[in-house]
Parts: structure tokens; sequence; C-alpha cells
């Protein structure tokens, strides 16, 4: 029987603490399972801790992430608890190796932000053999109005004045247009959405140096990443790059699990500097040998109306305008509340059926991609 309530952490420390307690149980079947950390903010105390074990004979890797959008992080750490609890015992520790991740954006985690402390949205931010550039998406620069409002936000007038600016881009762009050039990521606007920053980050490239000896020591590697906050309410969908050979349909039926789209235009959303897009990216032009499944885990927490993309973006930009500009306490209240329900929704019904949904996805991947023990296989 899951716990639901010990299962979801209530703040960043504790489920760094928490994550930190595990390495006695992969040491157990890991002998040299060994925990480290990269300081990110020493002032902060926020911390990227990853646990790293190696298998005799290096044959596979099961990668899996959490945090990147930190405050993504709160169910990116339960599911990872889960996956330590409930499939951990079903791998072969001695041709399969692990690195698990805690929260690779600490602060905005510990703060309930998306982004880093310098408002990078690190799934902007991993770009390959590139720097970012600020002519990127100039359609960005049409939408400032409304993504990026420059006063304290009212309870009730700041709500009103994105939707009319809202209607009123979608009016000129077209509503496709204006959802588009929001989610592609942009590197001209430091305090705007979905801003991929001016330079790699640390938190980047402390990554980057992860995936990279991952690809250079193992023949195959299976990549799990933690997302919330797109999609429909009650349902996980897996996530692939554009750039994995088989198709959702292939995936769906290979994993046994219906709800998989790729990141494109037509099955979820186009975006720059996806860290998934990168790790292939490196697999392609370094590692070609290397056998690699990336995906994430997205768990839909609003909706997948128009209304509810209207609504998602709203909260995003709210809580992006009261962070730099201020806002009455009762609009602070509201935003943290609607923030909380996008990226980390505490209904008993949601987060049964998050862990169901991960449960499944976790069992369906490591059989397709033949990372269970034998004894596990049936």
């Amino acid at each position: 029987m899951i716990d639901l309530a010990e299962l979801f952490p209530p703040t960043y420390a504790a489920a760094r603490a928490r994550f930190r307690a595990n390495l006695g149980l992969v040491q157990a079947m890991w002998r040299g399972a060994r925990l480290e950390i990269f300081c990110v903010d020493a002032a902060e105390d926020v911390t990227i801790d990853w646990i790293a074990a190696e298998p005799a004979h290096k044959r596979k890797l099961l990668v899996l992430t959490t945090g990147e959008h930190g405050v993504e992080g709160y169910v990116g750490a339960a599911m990872l608890q889960l996956f330590i609890r409930e499939s951990l015992p079903c791998l072969d520790p001695t041709d399969t190796g692990l690195l698990l991740v805690h929260a690779i954006n600490p602060w905005g985690m510990k703060h309930k932000r998306r982004t880093n402390a310098r408002n990078v949205d690190l799934n902007r931010n991993f770009l390959y053999n590139a720097q970012p550039d600020p002519r990127f998406n100039p359609t960005y620069a049409r939408l400032a109005r409304v993504l990026l409002p420059q006063a304290r936000v009212n309870a009730w007038l700041s709500p009103a004045g994105f939707a009319a600016e809202f209607l009123f881009a979608s009016a000129r762009l077209g509503r496709d247009a204006v959802r588009r050039a929001a989610l592609l990521g942009q590197y001209a606007f430091p305090r705007g959405l979905f801003y991929g920053g001016d330079a790699i980050q640390a938190e980047t490239q402390t990554l980057m140096g992860l995936y990279r000896a991952g690809l250079r020591a193992y023949d195959q590697i299976v990549h799990l990443d933690m997302h919330t906050g797109y999609g429909p309410r009650y349902q996980m969908q897996l996530v692939n790059s554009a750039l994995e050979p088989r198709s959702s349909r292939q995936c769906a039926a290979q994993f046994n699990y219906p709800f998989v789209a790729q990141a494109t235009a037509s099955e979820f959303y186009e975006l720059r500097g996806d860290m998934i897009d990168y790790l292939y990216a490196v697999r392609c032009e370094e590692f070609p040998a290397t056998q690699l499944y990336a995906t994430s885990f997205e768990f839909g927490t609003l909706g997948d109306s128009p209304w509810h993309a209207f609504r998602s973006l709203q909260i995003k930009t709210l809580e992006n305008q009261a962070y730099w500009y201020g806002a009455s306490d009762a609009a602070r209240a509201q935003i943290a509340r609607d923030f909380d329900e996008l990226y980390a929704p505490r209904e008993t019904a949601w987060r049964e059926k998050a862990v169901a949904d991960a449960l499944r996805a976790f069992a369906g991947i490591l059989r397709a991609e033949d990372f269970l023990r034998k004894e596990n296989k049936r």
C-alpha cells in the first residue's frame, strides 16, 4: 500500500534529505554506489544531488531525472522515490548501471519557480554546439504586452488585462501562432517567460557532463525525465523527442502504454534547447553506436482544452509578473494557489492516478527495452 502523504514531499529540503537517505538501498544492490553533489548556491543551500552506481559489466544505464523546472520537482521527487521502491529491485545490477538525479534546478524547487535564480528555463538552455541567440523566435517580441506586463499585479485587474491582451494578440497573429511563439523559447528578454539564458548555465553544464560520460561508457541508455503541467488532468503521457526514430504509435504498442506523443507541433509542441533533444543530438553526432531511448513523463494537471491552455499561460505570466514587479497580498496568495495546482496538485485522486500511470510506464519501458531481470520479464 502506497502512502501518498509520505510519497509527495512538502519541501525541497525534505525531498533532498530523503533522496540522500536512499543511498543505502541502492548500495544493497550496487555495492559501489555513491552519492555525488554539485553545489549550485552555498548561501541558499541548494544542490544537484545524484546517486551513481556502476555494474561489473557496463552494458546498460538507467537514468532518471527530476526538477528541471524547479517547482515540478515535487511530483518528480515522488516519482523518483516510487521508482526506487517499486522498480529498482527489478533491475539486474550485474550489467545495469544507475544515474538517479534529484533536482536539476534546486533553486527553482526550493522557491517554487520553474526557472533558476537567473530566470533561465533550463529546458530552453540545452543547446548542442550552439550558444543562445537573442535573434531566435522574433515573434516573441510581438507578444511582449501579453507575456511581459511590467506592473504590480492586482488581484482583479491583472488577470483581466492578460485576457484582453491575449485575445488581441490571437486576433492579430492567430491563437496557434501565439502559443507556438510563447512556448518555443526565447533568448532576448531576461525577465520573460521561457527565457533560455545568455549562456549555458552551471546546472546545464553539470548534466551535460553526466550524459556525455554515460554515452561514452555504456552500450544502451534509457533516460526517464519527470515533468508536470501539460496535458489532460488525470493522465500522464510519454513525450518523446522529435529525434526518436520510432513513431508514437510504435512506442505505445511496445511499452503497453497508450499515451505517447512526440515533441512536434502536431503532437505536442516545439521547443528549442530541450534536454532530451540534446541527449539525442550528442548520441547521433558523437556516440552513434550507443542505443538510446529518452523520454519525458508529462503529468497533466489543468487539462488540454484551449481554455486550459489559456489558463496555464495566464498563471505562468502572472506568477512571473508578481516575482519581478510585486503583487497585492490577495493577488500573491491566489497566484501561489494557482501555481501549485498547475505543477504540484494535492488532490488525492490526481496523485493516485499519477502513481498508477508512472508504475505502468516504468514497467512497460523497462520490459520493452530489456532492462528487467530475467525472472521479471514475464
